[in-house]
């Protein structure tokens, strides 16, 4: 019978719902949008392969009654310094902004921070936000205090832009989210600098979070997220269920970075959505170096005249990783444009399958829109499936589309060699090579910097 069929069991049920219920500070609203969720969550099955979108992805070994939320630490317990440290943008951003936040002064020079939001196995850890931000009514920190006090702001965008119903992780994300975090920028403000939003899972342990960014007309800001932690592949692992709502409004510009690096062990799914309003900026820059299995949905969504949005992707896999990204690029505006370039390199018996479809609707005319995907072989046993695709009912537009799969010129590597370089000095070189193109777009240098470093250090001897 089609796990689509049968519900699936797992902790994650009313009694747990009314456990986070009571100990919650969200407004009714909000848990009325929980108890809807919940609902749709007790009729749903797993996903199965009937679905395009899952039909590369493999869910056997997924078992839903494993997992379930975990209880809030004890009060007197210090935060996880190393976990969270050991997110890849520590180095470059966070150590430094987040002792000088503790020392109680602003921050100076590359590592300055606007805010920072932590949290553990779906407890937040730490949140703060720069004072003089907050005087100019930019909002930021724990959703579930902050949809009460600014209920207005948040509430038409709150589980809004992306679908909590369409499948059991999008409803169980929806009724159990935790540990979320919300960013709201009024009309004409600008934030200099870059907000920092890291979760950590323990070995065992579960994240749920949901990320909400809504920026007013002509605002800006730059929003840095990212995972650690979770355990080994031959450990407990952990269970990643999240979700993030993107709200450009007009004329703003948003940098978003979403960086995945959860350790091999840990089960991964998301629905990441971004709706960009009339002459709005959006880029957003992807990152997927971790976890045992990702299955990762990224829509784009151009609702008014002249909006545009630059999608980066990198991907780095080895062993036995599968990571799936379906991605999205709607077109339902006029005079839009959007560009996206995924880069993956594959090491071991991995395999990514990045699926990408451009869709333009009747009213879309003069829409320009672009998406590449390039893959590098690093071993005779990764694997990679690269799926364009274009719907299009304007008849005025500019689409186009590419892909391309191959392994590192045998030539490339005997070149660097024979200059001195060691086999793995001379695997490392042409990887970067390879991925200096979608660097190159990335205008946040922390990320470009931390990025290079993190798949330098995976890189081994090509076989």
């Amino acid at each position: 019978m089609s796990t689509a069929t049968v519900a699936a069991r797992s902790a994650f049920d009313a009694a747990a719902l009314d456990t986070i219920l009571s100990g919650t500070a969200g407004p009714a609203w909000a848990s009325d949008l929980r108890r809807t969720a919940l609902e749709r969550l007790t009729a749903l099955g797993l996903p199965d392969r009937r679905d395009e979108n899952w039909m590369r992805t493999d869910l056997r070994l997924f078992k839903p009654q494993a997992w379930g939320p975990r209880p809030a630490p004890a009060p007197a317990t210090p935060p996880p310094e190393g976990l969270l440290a050991s997110a890849i943008l520590s180095r470059d951003l966070a150590a430094e902004s987040y002792a000088d936040f503790e020392a109680g002064g602003a921050a100076v020079g590359p590592g300055r921070l606007a805010g920072r939001f932590a949290s553990l196995d779906g407890h937040v850890v730490r949140c703060e936000l720069d004072a003089a931000l907050a005087a100019r009514g930019v909002v930021f920190g724990a959703a579930d205090e902050l949809l009460a006090a600014h209920g207005a702001a948040l509430r038409p965008h709150w589980f809004q832009v992306i679908d909590p119903s369409c499948d059991w992780f999008a409803a169980m994300h929806a009724a159990f989210h935790a540990a979320s975090a919300v960013l709201y920028v009024p009309p004409g403000v600008r934030i200099a600098d870059p907000l920092h939003v890291v979760a950590g899972i323990s070995d065992g342990g579960v994240d749920t979070s949901h990320v909400l960014v809504v920026l007013g007309e002509g605002a800006e800001a730059t929003v840095l997220t990212e995972t650690a932690g979770g355990g080994s592949a031959g450990g407990p692992g952990g269970f990643h269920c999240g979700g993030t709502e993107i709200v450009v409004g007009k004329g703003a510009m948003l940098r978003m970075v979403n960086l995945q690096n959860w350790n091999t062990g840990v089960w991964h799914f998301a629905r990441q959505k971004a709706v960009v309003h009339a002459s709005g900026r959006l880029q957003w820059t992807l990152g997927a170096l971790g976890s045992r299995l990702s299955q990762v949905a990224q829509d784009v969504a151009l609702v008014g005249r002249g909006g545009s949005a630059q999608v980066n992707g990198v991907m780095f896999t080895e062993g036995r990783q599968h990571l799936v990204y379906n991605t999205l690029q709607h077109h339902e505006a006029a005079d839009c444009r959007s560009d996206l370039l995924y880069k993956g390199a594959l090491q071991g018996r991995s395999r990514l399958v990045w699926r990408g479809m451009i869709k333009v609707d009747k009213a879309a005319q003069k829409t320009d829109g672009y998406q590449r995907n390039d893959n590098l072989m690093l071993s005779n046993d990764a694997r990679a499936d690269s799926i364009p695709g274009l719907e299009i009912e304007a008849d005025d537009v500019r689409c186009t589309h590419g892909a391309t799969s191959g392994r590192v010129d045998a030539e490339q590597i005997f070149y660097a060699r024979a200059r001195g370089l060691s086999a793995d000095e001379a695997a490392r070189l042409v990887v970067a090579g390879f991925f200096q193109q979608v660097f190159d777009r990335i205008t946040i240098p922390q990320v470009r910097e931390a990025l290079a470093r993190a798949i330098g250090g995976r890189i081994h001897r090509i076989a």
